[in-house]
């Protein structure tokens, strides 16, 4: 073999090499391109990976869409039955701590009268009976048609003026005054508190004319006329009665609804500074509130006075630790702490079931939220998003209020906890309104088709479940542009 032929296929065995820039660095090229990423870039990928499935998380905490695996629960019948399901356990806890805290009192009261003791149960059993008619009417609204609330001549007109008329009815013989407060009706046994159905007239209200007047409501007169209008009496009617308390939870709900359709925020601060000034008159011409925003700001000056109440029920709560005393073994309800079956059940919760108690209420709560945010953002029409908003704003702003009075973070205002106070109108009020989220659930895309499943056939629900939410579809007429 010549030198020459065994230098040939030596070269031929041996794998090219090339210099940066010379003529072999296309296989180089070549080379580099079918291998895998570099470990920087995969990292880099997996982080912006691991970022949008935290977003994507993050807007479902939020009411969006549920995404990942999980995807298939996302449609309405989820709304629905989480909705039910938190109202459903909120009523249940309440009446159990209604006859928790309401016992001992009542059975000190019904035995001075000299009468049974088994009649100590009368405010639970009372209580039981208004969560009845309660769920009644709560599923009697939730089939209501969304069509049959939409005109302001029909409904909505029937329900502020009905609420403004049993507000009125507050100041005649028939009202009763309690805790300095004129704002019930006593008819025989019965008493009725006729702010607490102007809260649900309001939401409907507000939605039929905001929805109506949709094409308008970048400007002020329209947009603000018609629901002061409706609100407004009713509104004023309350002040007159001095619940405070009650006023600022139904400004909020209209404010939030105004909010909820879109209205420049120019325009609500418009609103906002009258009623800001409102509520420090109302609140500094009065000596009893004058009193309590004095202490509050006090820090507790007077624990044996106007901190009384404040004082217990930060007791209450300390007391509890983490998994509470017991079911009936609070020490507060025992003629300590005032009003502990209505405004402040909440620290009756915390000393029974602890914090996990406390814990579970606000989780209930959230839930609530979750499902009416939920609906918010997948329904199409304006009513919805409007009256569904309002509920909203009423039962977690109103639950709000009461916890932080509860803790001390706000002076004593007297609103009840929705779903778990004692109090039969506010307690069919609430459930009232979860009818009506319930009821604009149903108007949802895809919502008769979900709900009429049978939730006994897995197959059947986890077929239909896997559809996919349809699109939205634009809204007839320009939306109003909000701006600053």
């Amino acid at each position: 073999m010549t030198p020459s032929k065994t230098a040939t296929r030596t070269s031929s065995r041996t794998a090219p090499t090339s210099t940066p820039g010379g003529s072999g660095s296309g296989g180089a090229g070549s080379v580099r391109s079918g291998a895998a990423p570099s470990r920087p870039g995969a990292a880099a990928a997996r982080g912006r990976e691991r970022r949008r499935r935290a977003t994507a998380w993050a807007d479902a905490a939020v009411g969006g869409r549920i995404p990942g695996s999980a995807a298939r629960w996302d449609t309405p019948a989820t709304t629905w039955y989480v909705l039910v399901g938190a109202t459903t356990l909120m009523v249940a806890l309440g009446l159990v701590m209604v006859l928790s805290s309401s016992s001992v009192e009542s059975y000190a009261e019904q035995d001075a009268a000299g009468r049974s003791a088994l009649t100590a149960v009368g405010p639970a059993v009372k209580q039981a009976a208004f969560a009845l008619v309660g769920l009644g009417v709560a599923w009697v609204v939730s089939r209501v048609p969304i069509r049959w609330w939409r005109a302001p001549a029909g409904l909505p007109l029937l329900a502020v003026v009905a609420a403004t008329a049993l507000q009125v009815l507050v100041f005649t013989p028939l009202g009763q005054e309690v805790g300095g407060n004129r704002n019930w009706i006593r008819v025989g046994p019965l008493t009725l508190q006729p702010s607490e159905l102007l809260k649900l007239a309001s939401v409907v209200w507000c939605a039929a004319v905001l929805a109506r007047n949709r094409a308008r409501l970048a400007r002020f007169g329209p947009a603000v006329v018609p629901v002061a209008l409706g609100t407004l009496p009713g509104l004023a009617l309350v002040v007159h009665g001095r619940d405070l308390g009650t006023a600022m939870v139904l400004a909020g709900v209209v404010l939030a609804a105004l909010f909820a359709a879109g209205v420049r925020l120019r325009h609500l601060a418009v609103l906002v500074g009258p009623a800001l000034l409102a509520v420090a008159v109302a609140a500094l011409t009065s000596a009893n509130r004058r009193g309590r925003i004095e202490a509050f700001f006090a820090g507790g000056s007077d624990p044996q006075g106007v901190d009384w109440q404040s004082v217990h029920s930060q007791y209450a709560l300390a007391s509890g630790g983490l998994t509470g005393l017991g079911l009936g073994a609070s020490r507060e309800k025992w003629s300590w702490l005032p009003e502990a079956h209505n405004d402040f059940i909440f620290a009756i919760v915390g000393e029974e079931l602890g914090l996990l108690g406390t814990l579970t209420v606000l989780f209930l709560l959230a839930s609530i939220a979750w499902a009416c945010a939920r609906t918010v953002r997948a329904s199409r029409e304006l009513f919805v998003k409007v009256a569904v908003g309002g509920v909203l704003a009423w039962i977690l702003g109103q639950a709000l209020v009461n916890i932080a009075v509860v803790i001390g973070l706000l002076p004593v205002l007297g609103v009840p906890l929705p779903l778990i106070s004692s109090g039969g109108s506010a307690l069919i009020a609430a459930l009232a309104a979860i009818g009506l989220v319930l009821a604009c659930v149903r108007s949802l895309p895809g919502a008769a088709r979900t709900l009429a499943a049978r939730p006994s056939s897995a197959a059947t629900t986890l077929a239909v479940t896997t559809a996919p939410r349809p699109a939205p579809a634009p809204a007839a007429g320009p939306a109003p542009r909000r701006s600053r």
